[in-house]
């Protein structure tokens, strides 16, 4: 993927800035190599684990009334994506940016991340939305349409729309040969136009619009829940900021560092040689630091929610039951099955603070 856009430049890189022979700040780029290395496997192995034990569970009780566990699990799956790339990713920089994988897969790998960038932050804004008004509106009409078919106009607009924007950047990614093979980003004209044009959809569509319904929805929910009788709920507020905030400092890092490239590229003699230096080689570091959300948003999501965890709990026992014989030898599937869980386990509360555990 583009681990360093700086590397990515056409026309950008046609000339050289009048300061840039004024560069003394040493940055160890084997020392990030390895820290990238490391936290790549340490986010592959975390995240790989939790989301697929996530996408497991909920997967079994996708029919739920709930529509925030739609959303969720639509969360998960967009999650696992990005995580089963990792490994390309954990190669990429241990062989300093060589990629050896052919056109199709440095294509189809650079599609499926950016398809999750935008559709894991399009699914938490919507899960949040659909929270708060669960909360406000607990009785309110789906639009006169059936559940599956609100889920699925809903669903199914939202994947679309991260594919398509998707595509707008992924028509440009090409396997490049140099002196080693490489996985570029570059148009075929007009870099400097296109690259801001690019920063700007981004931080729009995949930061400011979903961070403006997130926060906002939260602020609201904590404020309503804060005023009911529940004093359990009252407590959990704290948690509903907890959301917001995660998803911010995930994100936030990573498009001010695309803003201020943004800004470099615009105006090249703005930032000294030694600021564009590092602007340009913080870039991999909170690009890979944003994969963060791939193990926060499993565990604020669901391994928090009360409905979750029973429902683990619940479907783990059933799982081993089924798989040990019997006194006699015999399978437990000739056994009486236990009675379904608790209705209370599948449907949320309103009052809880937990997104998997709320829904109208």
């Amino acid at each position: 993927m583009v681990d360093d856009t700086h590397n990515t430049t056409s026309d950008h890189d046609n000339y050289t800035h009048w300061f840039m022979y004024d560069c003394t700040l040493n940055l160890d780029h084997s020392s990030r190599r390895v820290f990238l290395f490391l936290m790549h496997l340490l986010f592959f192995t975390v995240a790989l684990m939790e989301n697929c034990l996530v996408v497991w569970v909920n997967w079994k009780r996708r029919r739920s009334c709930s529509r925030v566990l739609f959303y969720v699990l639509n969360v998960s799956i967009s999650d696992l994506m990005a995580v089963l790339l990792m490994p390309f990713f954990m190669l990429e920089v241990t062989i300093d940016k060589v990629w050896l994988w052919g056109q199709f897969l440095c294509k189809f790998t650079h599609l499926v991340y950016t398809v999750n960038f935008y559709s894991s932050a399009f699914f938490v804004a919507c899960m949040t939305l659909e929270r708060y008004r669960s909360v406000s509106q607990p009785e309110s009409t789906s639009w006169g349409l059936p559940e599956r078919h609100r889920r699925a106009l809903i669903c199914g607009g939202l994947w679309t729309l991260a594919v398509l924007l998707a595509l707008i950047e992924n028509v440009h990614v090409d396997l490049l040969e140099f002196e080693e093979p490489g996985c570029y980003l570059i148009p075929d004209y007009s870099y400097s136009m296109w690259f801001d044009a690019l920063i700007c959809i981004s931080l729009f569509f995949q930061f400011v619009g979903p961070a403006v319904i997130i926060i906002t929805c939260n602020v609201l929910i904590a404020r309503t829940v804060g005023t009911m009788a529940n004093v359990e709920g009252r407590r959990d507020v704290w948690l509903v900021h907890v959301y917001s905030l995660v998803f911010v400092v995930c994100w936030l890092p990573y498009h001010l560092v695309m803003m201020l490239i943004m800004v470099d590229d615009v105006a090249p003699h703005l930032f000294s040689c030694n600021m564009a230096d590092a602007i340009y080689f913080s870039f991999s570091i909170v690009e890979c630091l944003s994969f963060f959300h791939c193990i926060a948003n499993p565990i604020l999501y669901s391994f928090l929610s009360k409905g979750f965890q029973e429902m683990l709990v619940n479907t783990l026992l059933q799982h081993l039951s089924s798989r040990a014989p019997n006194a006699e030898g015999c399978p437990d599937a000739d056994r009486p099955k236990r009675p379904a869980a608790d209705k209370q386990g599948r449907r949320a509360s309103t009052s809880g603070t937990s997104h998997s555990d709320v829904g109208p």
